[in-house]
Order: C-alpha cells, then sequence, then structure tokens
C-alpha cells in the first residue's frame, strides 16, 4: 500500500500523468454510472474493479517508462561531463530501445570527436613549440649582430658580412613562417586545390625554374624525360610548390657536379613523376620519417629545418597522391609521386 502510494505521488509531479488520470476517473464515473443503470449491481462493480485495475497497470508501466527515460537523462548528464564508456544498448526491440541505440551512437560519435580535439592540441602544443625552437635560433643569431652592429668602430668589412648574415637570417625566417603558414591551412583544409588538367611538363618547368640558379652555383645537371602529352587532375601551382620543395632537397644533397633526372608517365592507374639524384642517399633509419615536420636526418644539412619535405607531401595526399622514397647511402635518392585517376 506505502508502495502504490508512493508510486502515485511521484507519478502526480507530472503534469501529463494528471491529466491522464482525470481522464480515468471520467471514464470510469461514466462507466459506472451507466452500469447501475442499465446493469446489475455484480456487474457494475466488475467494471469498477476492472477499471482500477487497468489504470493501476497504466500507472506501474508509465512509471516504469519514466524510469528508463530517467536513467537516459542521467547518462546524457554523464556523457556532457565528459564519460563516453557507458554502454546503454540492450537486445529488446521498441522505441526506447531505438533511443538508447541512437544516444549510444551519438555517444560514440562525440568519443571519437572527443579524441581527435585531444590529439590537435597535442599537434598544436608540439607545432608550437617546434615553431619556437626553430625561430629562436637565428632570432638570437640577428640580436648579437644586431648589438655588434650598433658599435660605431666596427670594421666595414665586418659591418657588411653582420647586414648580410641579418638578411639570410630573415629571408630563412619568412620561408619558415611562408611554410608554417601553408602547412596549417593544409592541416585545417581550408586550401580550395583546383581540378584541372595539367600537363605534367608543364608543372615541372614551373617548378624547376625557381632552382636552376642554385644547381648552376653546385655546376648540377638535369635531365627530363617524358611525353608531352602526359597529364593528370590536379592543382599546378599547389603540385609545382610539392616538387620545388623536393628539387630542393635533391640539389642539397648532392655534391658539386651531380646530376638531378626527372621522368614522367601515365597508365590507366595513375600519372607518376619520379625525381632521382645521384648524392649522398638517405640512412634506412631517417627514410621511415622524411615526411615528419621538422625531422632532419642524419646527413641533413646545418640550414635544413625539415619542412620541406613535409610541406610536399601534404600538398600530394591533399590532392588524393602519394609519395613514396627509396634510397641508399652513397648511391642517391629516388621520389616517386603518383597521382591516381578518379575511377568512375
Amino acid at each position: 500500500m506505502e508502495w502504490d502510494i508512493r508510486l502515485v505521488t511521484n507519478l502526480l509531479r507530472n503534469r501529463e500523468v494528471k491529466l491522464l488520470l482525470i481522464v480515468f476517473a471520467i471514464v470510469i464515473i461514466l462507466a459506472t454510472g451507466l452500469g447501475a443503470v442499465f446493469l446489475t449491481v455484480q456487474a457494475t462493480a466488475a467494471i469498477f474493479v476492472t477499471s482500477i485495475v487497468l489504470i493501476t497497470c497504466t500507472l506501474i508501466f508509465t512509471n516504469w517508462r519514466y524510469q528508463e527515460i530517467e536513467k537516459l537523462s542521467s547518462y546524457l548528464r554523464q556523457i556532457s561531463n565528459g564519460d563516453y564508456t557507458l554502454d546503454i544498448r540492450d537486445n529488446y526491440e521498441g522505441e526506447l530501445s531505438i533511443l538508447k541505440s541512437n544516444i549510444y551512437k551519438v555517444t560514440l560519435m562525440l568519443s571519437e570527436q572527443s579524441s581527435l580535439l585531444s590529439e590537435d592540441k597535442v599537434k598544436l602544443t608540439n607545432a608550437i613549440s617546434d615553431i619556437s625552437h626553430q625561430l629562436k635560433t637565428p632570432l638570437t643569431s640577428m640580436m648579437v649582430m644586431a648589438e655588434l652592429l650598433s658599435n660605431p668602430h666596427l670594421d666595414e668589412v665586418k659591418r657588411a658580412e653582420f647586414t648580410r648574415n641579418i638578411t639570410t637570417q630573415l629571408e630563412r625566417m619568412e620561408w619558415l613562417v611562408s611554410s608554417l603558414l601553408k602547412l596549417s591551412k593544409l592541416d585545417a583544409g581550408t586550401i580550395p586545390f583546383k581540378k584541372d588538367k595539367v600537363f605534367v611538363r608543364e608543372v615541372i618547368q614551373k617548378a624547376v625554374d625557381p632552382v636552376l640558379v642554385p644547381m648552376d652555383i653546385k655546376e648540377q645537371s638535369l635531365e627530363i624525360t617524358g611525353e608531352a602529352a602526359t597529364a593528370f587532375v590536379g592543382d599546378v601551382n599547389w603540385t609545382a610548390e610539392a616538387i620545388i620543395n623536393i628539387l630542393k632537397n635533391c640539389i642539397e644533397h648532392t655534391d658539386e657536379g651531380g646530376t638531378i633526372d626527372i621522368s614522367f608517365s601515365e597508365n590507366a592507374l595513375f600519372t607518376e613523376i619520379t625525381i632521382t639524384d645521384n648524392g649522398k642517399g638517405i640512412s634506412k633509419q631517417d627514410l621511415p620519417y622524411i615526411f615528419k615536420r621538422f625531422y632532419k636526418g642524419k646527413n641533413a644539412g646545418e640550414d635544413s629545418i625539415g619542412i620541406g619535405l613535409a610541406l610536399a607531401y601534404s600538398i600530394v595526399t591533399s590532392q588524393h597522391g602519394d609519395i613514396e622514397v627509396k634510397s641508399e647511402i652513397g648511391k642517391g635518392t629516388q621520389f616517386l609521386i603518383k597521382f591516381y585517376k578518379q575511377v568512375i
């Protein structure tokens, strides 16, 4: 009896249950009244008792549903507090089970998004740390040279040397900041890559022009082979940017008088661009990490920052392409770029 009273009390807190009980009371009064007029006393009593039993069953069932909804509310509160570990799915049929299943799916999605956000925060923290480290050295160097330049008795030869070094460091910082900005845009997916038909010879020529001077300084030769009709669907400017960074890497690690070969071909599956040098090569230990940002291999130069190949990799993969590298110490390095054709 006490349980029944507590059950009714809890349910009466809900406005819709109050309305339901009022409707039930009206139905009972009408049914009992009609029974008293047209039926026997026993039949009227049976109608009344049956009505009370049905109302009681309805209230019990309604209370159970409210308890299940309260569990779901509690589960949602835990989700809002960042707890994604509970599993509320069951093997029953019905709208509550469907609701539980859908809430669980949303929970999994939120959990995945939370993990991705955590990973992004770690990447951002690491990136800021790497950028700070990369900028600290040239800034310190320029501060020292600027202080020396303030000396009115400084030799003119030294003054010219320090000024030239500061200019070099500023150019290096400008390139670093520009590259990092490009990488951040690539990571955020905010760069709208064009999907034009690009002839490979055109994009290679666009990439080769800026590196002809450093190649000439090191007396390196360049050979380009491939059919003029070879093409792929992509962005000519961004692809040229990727190839420029790869060529710079080849030039840096190839001795004076060395050779850099660029070849390209096309088949039914993909268009391939191969860039090969006969330079120092990359050790097996470094090969898995050369496309990682700020990674500097054993053969990297003192001025190397370790961002050019990472930028090239991001550009190519953002256009549904792929880069593979093969190398052997003392024999050179080969970069294979593939742009896959869209299968309809």
